[in-house]
């Protein structure tokens, strides 16, 4: 039996205490005030720490299998020293719970008179561990084992009682917590304006709709997550859209963020709920459109793993980097070259990019696919004529290692996209998603050890992610990324930094370089969200540059993470 609990605690909360913002100019970054106390509980997925979205599976002892043993006559019962009935059988119960995204903590307890008991583990993937107990009665243990693959696994525990002859059997099925992505052409799944995937029909302030994801489009039955490309559309106030496999929870985080009469995208990665749907739930108290383009899901089964970059700039038509130099004609397309360029091997599946529409000429919108298909009726990045938008996109790469970019305004628009990461079967990590938008950051609010506050123009905000390590499984976290009361235009850089928190607590972290890619782009005046996926380094220390000349404030929801183990 599955079941998904959110597994935060105090900290949580201690992890993200005492932030504050560092100048980029200083010698060195200042220890932020108050984390020497608590910087070492962190997020600490996986390491004993609080597991978001953690599961347990469990097999009952009632599930057990007996086989009797011949010094008990073959009765089911046998008289105990004092006349009392007594079961001379081993009873076993087991939970399994997934500490890392590859991994089971195994928790067996067995039941006997026997005092002495020789236990076998089968792991499901030709690997055993045995071990001797001499029990009195109750026999209970953890154990811990790694997976080579995600997947679904039967775990079989055999225990003999070596006393009675007698032999139990129990079985755990076990699925990994992580999950591996498969790339999907772009495809519209939600349509409220054209009563595609729901009722024609704007949500409601405070509303709902649910989506049915498994079986559309042919995604799998299995699916665990899927990426969409959500857009708000015609909304007649302000307001957020939250995504998650339930109607119910996570009120404080958000997916998306949008004003009245304005049309944004977002992407979103969110687990798919036991029956196949996700909710998309309007915050705002007026109505609105969704619209949700699929680029591909994950299934708790091998297909690709993710590997994050530093950010590099693959597209910018400004300056000739990745196409040719000059605007991208109305309604026009051109091919970038993936594979094989700034760290992206040949043979990969899909590419994670910051894509961003800069000086178009008039309303419109990108759309990025794989090469050799014709344009899909989706949408990648919406904008607004002169506007300056990003978004994170996940585009699957064609057979010659190839995405198509397609300006689908009817005037020129300038494009700048940053490589982020990408997929493929070579690689190792796996992805562990919550069942929602969790907030970790707003700096418009006290949080312990650090008092509300924006941060400061031309700044860079060190957050402490993972626990103190010099050598983090987490390749990559994902975040959704908001900055708001903006008072001029500006963007916000998300990078992996290259200090340890120890490093920070001890004044011997070295100053991060300034990044030139941008994660999250805003005007004056604008709440701008974006999702960014970012390494935290070997210490799981992200950074959040202001690159802005005005002050910002910044809220961060904490949606999922890649881990190697």
């Amino acid at each position: 039996m599955l079941r998904r609990r959110l597994m935060f605690s105090a900290a949580l909360v201690a992890a993200f205490a005492g932030l504050a913002s560092v100048p980029a100019a200083a010698a060195g970054p200042a220890v932020p005030p108050g984390h020497g106390a608590v910087a070492a509980t962190g997020v600490n997925p996986g390491k004993g720490g609080p597991l978001p979205g953690g599961r347990t599976f469990s097999s009952p002892a009632e599930r057990t299998v007996l086989t009797p043993g011949s010094r008990s006559g073959g009765t089911a019962r046998a008289q105990g020293a004092q006349g009392a009935q007594v079961n001379p059988y081993p009873a076993i119960s087991l939970e399994g719970s997934t500490p890392t995204a590859h991994s089971i903590d195994l928790t067996t307890r067995i039941s006997s008179e026997a005092a002495d008991l020789d236990i076998t583990i089968a792991w499901g993937d030709g690997t055993t561990d045995k071990v001797t107990a001499s029990s009195t009665g109750y026999d209970r243990r953890n154990t811990q084992h790694k997976y080579a693959a995600v997947g679904s696994y039967a775990v079989t525990v055999t225990v003999k009682d070596t006393t009675n002859g007698a032999e139990a059997v129990n079985r755990l099925d076990f699925v990994t917590s992580g999950s591996e992505y498969t790339a999907h052409a772009p495809t519209r799944l939600l349509d409220t304006r054209a009563g595609l995937g729901a009722a024609q029909a704007k949500v409601a302030g405070r509303g709902s709709v649910v989506l049915q994801v498994a079986g559309a489009a042919k995604i799998p039955a299995g699916v665990t997550e899927v990426v969409l490309n959500v857009t708000a559309t015609n909304a007649a106030g302000a307001g957020h859209v939250v995504v998650q496999p339930g109607k119910d929870g996570f009120e404080t985080g958000s997916n998306l963020n949008y004003a009245p009469g304005q049309t944004v995208a977002n992407q979103v990665i969110v687990p798919v709920g036991e029956d196949g749907s996700v909710h998309l739930i309007n915050g705002g108290w007026d109505s609105v459109d969704l619209i949700a383009d699929v680029t591909g899901y994950f299934t708790a089964s091998v297909a690709s793993g993710y590997t994050t970059l530093n950010p590099v700039r693959a597209v910018d038509t400004r300056e000739g980097i990745g196409t040719a130099k000059g605007q991208v004609a109305g309604y026009g397309t051109f091919g970038v070259d993936m594979a094989g360029r700034g760290g992206v091997p040949k043979g990969v599946t899909a590419v994670a990019l910051n894509l961003t529409a800069t000086n178009p000429r008039a309303a419109g919108h990108l759309t990025a696919y794989p090469s050799g298909q014709a344009a899909p009726s989706t949408s990648s990045v919406n904008f607004a004529a002169g506007q300056t938008v990003a978004n994170s996109v996940i585009v699957p790469v064609g057979p010659d290692g190839k995405i198509t970019i397609r300006n689908g305004s009817w005037d020129r628009a300038d494009v700048v996209a940053d490589v982020v990461g990408y997929y493929s079967t070579d690689s190792r990590a796996a992805l562990v998603c919550l069942g929602g938008p969790y907030r970790v950051l707003d700096t418009r609010i006290d949080s312990w050890g650090r008092k509300a506050g924006p941060v400061p123009a031309r700044t860079m905000l060190p957050v402490q992610f993972d626990a103190d390590t010099t050598n983090s499984d987490i390749d990559g976290w994902v975040l959704n990324t908001t900055v708001t009361n903006t008072k001029d235009a500006g963007f916000l850089s998300v990078t992996a930094d290259p200090n340890t928190w120890p490093d920070y607590r001890n004044g011997t972290a070295v100053t991060p370089q300034r990044p030139v890619s941008s994660s999250v782009n805003w005007t004056a005046g604008a709440t701008v969200p974006n999702l960014v996926q970012t390494s935290g380094g070997k210490g799981g220390v992200i950074d959040f540059w202001n690159q802005g000349w005005q002050d910002i404030d910044m809220i961060v929801d904490l949606i999922a993470w890649y881990q190697t183990s």
